[in-house]
């Protein structure tokens, strides 16, 4: 891939083929300045017949996710989950960040699947692919209008994001916890608000997201944090930084995951890496290398999160040293499913 110049507020500069499709979408480059301008965010409607999507996958510790957006605005330089647009026929480049598939009816979709006989209670991810809280659900409120479905039926819940829009909803969150129905984690990368500016765009703040953690745990909401991904060479000497912060913040269980780079991820976050860190890009490669036999990936189970050798167990043991040291280290309790109850079309009282 060739190497573009960097797009102010995007994670990504360039549109690479689509694997599938052999696609090719490049952005006009501005007559005056000769650059690339940055690129307004499009909302295509996703007309999707049902909400809920499963997996089998042996090292994902859910069954049932849900996902409001397909792309995601918050335009992560080194997200995994890119590739995922290539499936609509787009590139997992700008395309992903840029051009929004939006399940428009997914509270509908989702109270017709909870009302089905054969709808087993279980605990339902938000999300496992892209944000939930991205900026466009701001106006939209897709996401909380699923958790007032949830509430409403009692079904325990799982919610992930980046963003410190999640307090929001700290009112249907909040109720939900009473039941011990739902649990939220907040990924933080880096603490670093100038690197976390280029690298995650438009995600918030690494303080804002501690807030978010704050709020959370004075609200009595169990609440975790992810440090994620850890990119070895440029942000992996953060971990014990951003769990002290966390744990100060009120989290009470954390985890953390290697940088993932699968497809055309790879030639992204390098190009972004040769960007703005060029000097470090071949120390992030090489022990990317190092923890994936010479790659930098390995998509095996088991392995695709966190890697193996030497360096790989330094950064497990190192971990494990700090949630005991920062009192993370207990393990998040099990969501129940016996409050479950079909809801007849009308709010449910939550006590």
């Amino acid at each position: 891939m060739a190497l573009e110049n960097p797009i102010k507020g995007r994670g990504s500069s360039d549109n690479p083929v689509n694997r599938f499709e052999g696609h090719y979408t490049d952005y006009d480059l501005d007559e005056i300045s000769g650059e690339k301008p940055s690129q307004k965010t499009h909302l295509l409607n996703d007309d999707t017949k049902t909400i809920l999507s499963h997996n089998t996958s042996p090292d994902i510790p859910f069954n049932v996710g849900l996902n409001p957006y397909r792309g995601c605005e918050h335009g992560c330089a080194y997200c995994y989950a890119r590739p995922y647009h290539e499936y609509l026929g787009f590139s997992p480049g700008l395309d992903f960040e840029t051009k929004i598939m939006v399940k428009r009816d997914a509270a509908t979709l989702l109270k017709k699947e909870l009302r089905d006989p054969k709808w087993e209670p279980q605990v339902i991810a938000m999300s496992g692919v892209t944000d939930i809280y991205q900026p466009i659900e701001r106006d939209l409120e897709i996401t909380r209008a699923c958790l007032k479905v949830l509430a409403e039926f009692r079904n325990p819940v799982g919610l992930i994001t980046k963003n410190h829009l999640i307090t929001r909803d700290i009112d249907i969150l909040s109720e939900m916890a009473q039941f011990d129905i739902v649990h939220t984690t907040l990924s933080i990368t880096t603490l670093d608000k100038e690197l976390g500016r280029l690298m995650e765009p438009r995600t918030s703040s690494p303080y804002r997201r501690l807030k978010a953690i704050e709020k959370l745990a004075e609200a009595g909401i169990p609440v975790g944090v992810n440090v994620a991904p850890v990119i070895p060479g440029l942000t992996d000497f953060e971990t014990s930084d951003i769990l002290r912060s966390a744990a100060d913040a009120g989290a009470a269980y954390a985890n953390y995951i290697l940088l993932r780079l699968p497809y055309k991820v790879k030639d992204l976050f390098m190009n972004w890496l040769e960007q703005h860190y060029p000097e470090r890009k071949q120390k992030v490669s090489n022990r990317l290398k190092d923890m994936r036999e010479g790659k930098l990936y390995d998509s095996n189970w088991g392995d695709r999160m966190s890697g193996k050798g030497n360096y790989s167990d330094q950064i497990k043991k190192q971990f494990d040293i700090q949630i005991q040291r920062y009192g993370l280290e207990k393990v998040r309790p099990p969501l129940p499913t016996h409050h479950f109850v079909k809801s007849q079309g009308t709010q449910l009282p939550l006590f």
